[in-house]
Formats: C-alpha cells, sequence, structure tokens
C-alpha cells in the first residue's frame, strides 16, 4: 500500500511539474478578432494537452502597457505578454527593425522581408530570455490628425503622438523639427480628448479597435511605417512544460499567428473604408517635402546605429532584402 500511494505521488508530482497556467496580458481590447484568435487557440491547446497547459488573460491595459507588461512578467507576476514590435524592442532591440520609417512602400515588399527575416528576430528574442510564436501583422500607421497635413511645415505646428520609450519614432519626428508628445497607448484616447494630442500614428483597425479614430478628421496617405505584434512568454517557464506540450504549444500558437496575420490585412483594407465611410477624409502630402523628410530619417537612422538603438548588421540585412526586391534580383 505504501508502494501505491508513493508511485500515485510521484506521477501528480510529474505531472504538476510539466503543467502550467499562463497569465497574459495585453492593452488589445477584449472583444476583438485578435483576442478572439488567441484565446480560440489558447483553448485548442488546453484541450490537447488534457489540461495539462491552461491560459489567463488580462486584456485591454489592465496590467498596464508593454513596458509594464514586461516589468511584471521579470518579477514573476505575469507569464507572458501580447505586445507591440516597440515593446519587443525592450526585450531585443533589432526586433524594432520592421518599423523604421517608411522602409516598406508595399505589402510586397513586406512579405519578401519577413520570409527572410522572421527567423531572425524570433531566435533574437529567444536568445534574450522569452519565446515568440511568430509575428502578427499590424499593418501600415498613417498619420490621422485634426487638421490636414500635407507640408512637413503643417506638421510640425502639430502636438504629435509618439509612443513611450519609442525612441526610433521620436527621432524620426524630431529630425524634421517636431517635438513629439510621449505618452503610453492606454493614454492616448484621453491625450485626444483633452487636447494634450491633435496627430497619432496608427493602422486604421488600430485607429477603429482603440476609438482613436473618433477624435481626428484626417489620414495623411502614405504609409508612414510597419506595425506588427507577437505573444511573448518567458523562456523558462515554457520550458517547464514537457517536449510534448511545448511542441503543441508551438504548432497551435504558429498556427493562430499566420490566422491573424492573413485576417489583419484583410481588415485593415476595410478599416480604410470604414473611415472614410465616416467622414475621415485621406490627403496626400507633397512629394518633394516627403522626400525631405525620408532623407532626414536616413540620417537619423545612421545616429541610432552608433547608438546601439538597434545594430548595423540588422539594418544591413533589412536593406539588402529590399535591394534585392526592387531590382529584381529576389531569391526564394
Amino acid at each position: 500500500m505504501a508502494r501505491l500511494f508513493s508511485f500515485i505521488l510521484m506521477l501528480f508530482i510529474f505531472s504538476y511539474a510539466h503543467g502550467q497556467s499562463f497569465k497574459i496580458a495585453t492593452v488589445v481590447p477584449d472583444g476583438t478578432k485578435w483576442m478572439k484568435e488567441i484565446r480560440k487557440g489558447a483553448k485548442e491547446i488546453t484541450q490537447r494537452t488534457e489540461g495539462r497547459v491552461k491560459f489567463r488573460f488580462y486584456p485591454g491595459g489592465v496590467m498596464g502597457n508593454d513596458a509594464s507588461v514586461l516589468r511584471k512578467i521579470r518579477i514573476g507576476q505575469l507569464h507572458g505578454g501580447a505586445i507591440t514590435g516597440g515593446g519587443v524592442s525592450q526585450i531585443y532591440p533589432d526586433g524594432q527593425i520592421y518599423s523604421l520609417p517608411f522602409a516598406f512602400k508595399s505589402y510586397e515588399e513586406v512579405d519578401y522581408v519577413r520570409k527572410k527575416m522572421d527567423r531572425l528576430i524570433l531566435e533574437g528574442i529567444k536568445k534574450k530570455g522569452f519565446i515568440s510564436f511568430g509575428l502578427s501583422e499590424g499593418g501600415f500607421a498613417y498619420l490621422m490628425s485634426d487638421e490636414p497635413l500635407r507640408t512637413i511645415d503643417e506638421l510640425r505646428s502639430q502636438k504629435v503622438w509618439v509612443p513611450e520609450g519609442d525612441r526610433i519614432s521620436r527621432t524620426a519626428f524630431e529630425a524634421i523639427g517636431v517635438s513629439p508628445i510621449p505618452l503610453p497607448l492606454t493614454d492616448v484616447l484621453t491625450g485626444l480628448q483633452t487636447g494634450l494630442i491633435n496627430t497619432v500614428g496608427t493602422s486604421p483597425i488600430g485607429a477603429i479597435a482603440l476609438q482613436w479614430h473618433t477624435r481626428v478628421r484626417y489620414l495623411t496617405d502614405v504609409p508612414l511605417l510597419y506595425l506588427y505584434g507577437t505573444l511573448v512568454v518567458q523562456r523558462k517557464t515554457f520550458e517547464k512544460l514537457s517536449l510534448k506540450d511545448q511542441k503543441v504549444m508551438k504548432e497551435i500558437m504558429g498556427k493562430t499567428f499566420r490566422i491573424i496575420s492573413k485576417q489583419n490585412r484583410k481588415d485593415n483594407q476595410g478599416a480604410r473604408q470604414a473611415l472614410q465611410h465616416q467622414g475621415i477624409k485621406f490627403v496626400l502630402p507633397q512629394d518633394e517635402r516627403l522626400g525631405q523628410w525620408n532623407h532626414q530619417i536616413t540620417k537619423a537612422v545612421d545616429e541610432l546605429v552608433e547608438q546601439g538603438v538597434f545594430t548595423d548588421e540588422m539594418l544591413k540585412t533589412l536593406k539588402g532584402h529590399l535591394r534585392e526586391f526592387r531590382n529584381g534580383t529576389r531569391t526564394k
């Protein structure tokens, strides 16, 4: 009897040691398609692992912005977070390479580069102690404002928001004489309502999901930068799972993020139309001024490399793949 009890106890301990309940936070509002897909994937993981892997989500910014979420992960209050590319840069600085202003001209360029470079970002995140299951497209961000912005001079007179801690965006605006106002994502709507800011950069679906579109009237119709998000969990927590459960979680979350990316691209197209139907006017900037801004940003990016914000190697890799695409020398 004693041996049987010991055997049952060992099985219980083994099962417990290889199970995990993940506490995951995000600023993404609950009820959005993004959260619905994540919850769907989490449910499938729990079923496939026979309850050994479970999830509890804290959406809508209740745990704070990306920086707060990462801080709570590091002290053990959370196990993971669904964060933006800017949040990823706090783990792995080169992770924000896709968000260089004016880096991409089309989604075709994005698709080509991501096939080459996503694995580099995922591996970089892993080396810093986190596991990511894939990058979900947020789409191109556009400047949205209370007044039409066709020239740099018009932009300089606005109260422009940049994400708190986002050195790349801040440097890009400062390069043309704009003094941006840093705020956490969770404070942007209040900032628009109070007049603290009147210009934001966001994707069409982001503007609608976060209700920012209710406080602006114009969209400057040129892609400013490319946005993405991802789910990260602490590597040491993830690796407590059995190899079998790790495989299941990677498989299902990887599939989930591919679904989200595909859906977000489609939804961004629909959101552009929805914004127009709701009275948002689309304006085009003056080409010569846009070229001037692009030139200033190129110089600012070189300075960021010198400061170690991201590596010269990663920047050269991005530029190399873009050159391949634009010159017609693409590789598989």
